[in-house]
């Protein structure tokens, strides 16, 4: 494996991870709203998900996708199901900041199933193994998702540092109201670009 292919898996793993996206969106308000600590908690389930999620796809269930197109159809169905079911939870939380705030906060494992209910995380494992590695040996597939672990954790990190500058402004319960239901628009809205 040359040293260019390597940096530009990494430069699609840092674009990919990076760019607007469910996740991201969960990781901003998560930290927003319940501190780094959380944000951070759930920023390592989505990323340990998605790094199994492309493991697996990087070692044939891509073969079974093409084999069985209806499969991504189902699971792009049950991810906008989910990422919905999400932003409607956001987009009524009552924005207060109380003791018991820690009930609803974003959890490791609700990264872990997002990432595989998250159309986003499917199309970067498919079309970045497809073009950099379409033979798909276990070495590249293990030496590609090595790159994207530590890209994908700290882009979604990112993310969760922008959410605690934003939460420093969003202490009232009238604006954090505003800010989740902004996020949950914001959410919901990419669902349907998915569709389109």
């Amino acid at each position: 494996m040359t040293f260019s292919l390597i940096i530009s898996m990494s430069l699609f793993a840092l674009a990919a991870s990076l760019s607007p996206g469910p996740v991201n969106l969960v990781s901003l308000s998560g930290s927003a709203r319940y501190g780094v600590r959380i944000g951070l908690i759930f920023v390592t389930g989505a990323t340990l998900g998605f790094i199994i999620l492309f493991l697996l796809i990087g070692f044939g269930l891509h073969y079974l996708i093409e084999q069985l197109s209806w499969i991504t159809q189902v699971l792009q169905w049950l991810g906008i199901a989910f990422l919905l079911y999400l932003s409607y939870q956001l987009f009524i939380d009552d924005g207060e900041l109380s003791s018991d705030e820690h009930k609803s906060a974003p959890t490791f494992m609700t990264g872990a199933i997002m990432q595989w209910l998250n159309p986003k995380a499917w199309l970067a494992s498919v079309s970045g193994i497809s073009a950099y590695i379409p033979q798909a040996n276990t070495e590249e597939v293990l030496v590609f998702a090595s790159l994207y672990l530590p890209i994908c954790w700290l882009s979604l990190g990112v993310w969760v540092w922008i959410g605690k500058l934003l939460g420093q402004y969003f202490q009232s319960p009238e604006k954090m109201r505003f800010m989740n239901k902004t996020l949950a628009l914001l959410l919901a809205g990419s669902c349907f670009l998915i569709l389109i």
